[in-house]
């Protein structure tokens, strides 16, 4: 189940979205603990999810010609989530964009923290050049600022 609503700017200089999950049984080992990889897909669904609410569907996004492949991903584990366990991924971007843009996350079973994250995405052309985002894709973020 994936529930997601918008805290709009937190602060003056920040993007925050909050996505809830229930982990499922095929996302554990047989200790019932989340495999590590299984995070990402989460950290997906918090971005996806922040960049939808601020008008910028993944699918439009590629439809208009821009490409946000992942450059990097830092993911520092706390807690084990565990089966059945209700998530929220707390995600947020704290900087205007320029030719990467920075994306944090919080994972996190009520008020425990279980994971800090961060991606990092570069802007580019489907033919693979970097670019720098075009004005529909700063015009949505900056008006968030």
């Amino acid at each position: 189940m994936l529930v997601t609503r918008l805290l709009g700017p937190f602060l003056p200089s920040m993007i925050e979205s909050v996505s809830e999950i229930q982990v499922r049984y095929a996302e554990t080992d047989m200790m019932g603990i989340v495999y590590h990889a299984n995070y990402l897909p989460w950290l997906e669904i918090g971005r996806t999810e922040l960049l939808r609410e601020n008008g910028l569907p993944y699918k439009e996004i590629e439809d208009r010609g821009l490409m946000l492949p992942v450059l990097s991903v830092d993911v520092q584990y706390k807690r084990p989530a565990k089966y059945d366990d209700r998530i929220t991924v707390h995600t947020r971007i704290s900087e205007k964009p320029f030719l990467k843009i920075k994306i944090q996350y919080e994972v996190k079973r009520g008020e425990e923290l279980l994971c800090t994250a961060s991606t990092t995405h570069a802007f580019m052309t489907p033919d693979g050049r970097p670019t720098k985002p075009p004005a529909f894709f700063r015009d949505a973020i900056e008006s968030k600022f």
